[in-house]
């Protein structure tokens, strides 16, 4: 879009829906018909491009870039006046909006920025503006079971412009209440061994940005963070690292919403997982933490500068084999055959909690899922989330049992879902067994979630890849006592195509020039295999890759009545050849 367009920040961009201009604190987000969808009516106001405007006009030192990024906050503050309006709904909102106008300001030019000679009283009108949402943030810390990923943001946000702009009497306090929120935070809501306990790889994206942003900047000025924080956030960079296959590929566990605090990288295929990973091996010297690309990306140099970017090759290249596999902490497993090779095999096993405190907001009925790549094509994937405040049939369904790679009893949910951020019940998953030895690699772990049942049922997965030939073997065990449905449901990626073969499945994903043929098999009591592709009535069938979208993808559904205790073993064997 044109840089100089107007932007109308108080209408909902994907609905039309205009909000009412009263008190912002007050005014419903999750009502549509109020404010549209609130995803939507609030991420223009986050200022990412505003950011990266700013950026064109550090690079290129042309004045349009920087009149271009100054109307857009002017425009910002005269149509969302203190307290009125959608804008101010949101303390997290404010915090990412900070941030980003922290970073204009800086690109721009600081205290003596051009464009506030360009325009007389824009330098006051703009530190008006920043003092009005440092005090809203200040005074709504998010407390209690909404104290999560909401409450780093808010804090980080309120850090950084203490920082940037320490000219008010408030900001010394401000800068203390925010440092001792995100020390405290850091490590309550991040697990020792470094995995985000919203238990969504999305989330874990989006709060160690948070955390490193605050970091630099605290580091900046003089006031670094303790050796603890740092620590955590250098475990969850590790973790990134561990779960990701040699191509670069996340697992999509839990909620996500593609919501980004900041976009300094101007690439279109930009991969923030990546990029942590970039910023990570050159903070902590750590050359397994080099993505699988090798390079060092943009948004990498400008939050650590050229003078440190200048290490990459002294960092040297990644070694896989040296990341962790087991996160006992997090409640997640690697299997994993030649590492970081071409013939690698790499399986993440989620025995974890469903999400943090009591609301568990950002996870899904995933309990004992696995997801599989092999050679870096996707297999077995999490088929993401596709919608949060709107469409509640979606919502539901993209975070149920029947939409993860996992076992379902009587057609519910391992966890009872009561409202769009809200569980009913949690299943609570554990670890019996882990075992990684130089010629395989075994997990055994079980959840509790179907002891709510009349006959309750148990359900026990043991995972084990053989190193050697190649093989995933998964054993559901069942421990019942009288008759229940049961649904094995596999969700294989978009980039798959799955048929039926006369013992089971061939599933093939031939993408560039490798071939990938994953041979599936079943065995257990009678059972008959159901495959579903962009099914919106049952609904099965489906992938959502980015928020808002999805698309038909192939979900295999093995379903079976059994009277007391079952066992069914599906075999994965896994295998590939170079085509071109």
């Amino acid at each position: 879009t044109d840089p100089n367009d107007a932007v109308e920040w108080n209408r909902c961009p994907k609905t039309g829906v205009h909000s009412p201009m009263t008190f912002g604190p007050a005014i419903d987000y999750r009502r549509e018909a109020l404010v549209g969808d609130a995803k939507y009516l609030w991420e223009p106001s986050r200022h990412l491009e505003t950011a990266r405007l700013a950026q064109a006009f550090a690079v290129t030192g042309d004045s349009a870039f920087a009149d271009a990024a100054a109307v857009r906050i002017d425009s910002w503050i005269d149509a969302c006046p203190y307290l009125r309006g959608p804008q101010w709904a949101s303390a997290l909102e404010a915090g990412i909006r900070l941030i980003n106008w922290a970073a204009a300001w800086e690109l721009l030019g600081g205290w003596d920025a051009p464009v506030f000679e360009r325009e007389p009283g824009r330098r006051e009108r703009w530190l008006a503006s920043v003092f009005q949402q440092s005090a809203f943030v200040a005074d709504r810390f998010s407390a209690h079971s909404s104290a999560n990923n909401h409450l780093i943001g808010e804090a980080a946000g309120l850090l950084v412009a203490s920082l940037v702009w320490p000219c008010w009497p408030e900001a010394a306090a401000w800068q203390r209440a925010a440092r001792a929120e995100l020390e405290r935070e850091a490590l309550l809501q991040n697990a020792p061994d470094g995995v985000n306990r919203e238990q969504t790889t999305a989330y874990q994206h989006f709060v160690l940005d948070f955390l490193l942003l605050a970091g630099l900047a605290a580091r900046r000025a003089g006031d670094d963070f303790s050796a603890e924080y740092w620590q955590r956030v250098e475990a969850m960079t590790v973790f990134v690292a561990a779960v990701s296959d040699r191509d670069g590929h996340v697992p999509d566990i839990g909620d996500n919403d593609d919501g980004y605090v900041v976009r300094l990288d101007p690439c279109d295929d930009f991969d923030p997982f990546a990029s942590l990973r970039a910023t990570g091996a050159l903070l902590f010297d750590r050359a397994e933490l080099v993505p699988d690309d090798g390079r060092v990306d943009d948004k990498t140099r400008w939050l650590l500068g050229d003078a440190e970017c200048a290490r990459w090759d002294a960092v040297g290249a990644g070694d896989a084999k040296a990341l962790p596999v087991r996160f006992d902490d997090g409640g997640y497993y690697v299997l994993a055959a030649d590492r970081g090779g071409a013939g690698e095999i790499l399986g993440v096993f989620d025995a974890g909690p469903l999400g943090y405190r009591s609301i568990a907001a950002h996870g899904h009925a995933d309990a004992l899922a696995l997801v599989l790549s092999v050679g870096g094509r996707e297999i077995l994937v999490d088929p993401g989330t596709f919608c949060y405040h709107t469409q509640r049939r979606w919502r539901d369904y993209f975070r149920s049992t029947a939409a993860h790679n996992t076992v379902r009893i009587d057609g519910l949910d391992q966890s009872e879902i009561g409202g769009s951020f809200l569980w009913m019940t949690a299943a609570e998953a554990a670890c019996v067994s882990f075992d990684d030895a130089p010629e395989r690699a075994r997990v055994v772990a079980r959840h509790d979630g179907y002891r709510r049942l009349d006959d309750p049922v148990v359900h026990e997965r043991a995972v084990e890849l053989d190193k050697a030939s190649g093989v995933v073997t998964v054993r559901d065990r069942l421990e019942a006592a009288a008759a229940h449905r049961v649904e094995l449901c596999w969700h294989f990626s978009n980039d798959c195509r799955v048929e039926p073969t006369d013992g089971g499945l061939s599933v093939r994903n031939d993408d560039d020039g490798v071939d990938v043929e994953v041979v599936v098999t079943v065995d257990g009591p009678a059972h008959r295999t159901e495959r579903f592709r962009g099914d919106a009535e049952r609904p099965a069938g489906w992938i959502s890759r980015r928020f808002d979208v999805k698309e038909p993808t192939t979900t295999v559904i093995i379903e079976a009545h059994i009277d007391g205790p079952a066992e069914f073993v599906t075999r994965f064997d896994c295998r590939q050849r170079r085509v071109r």
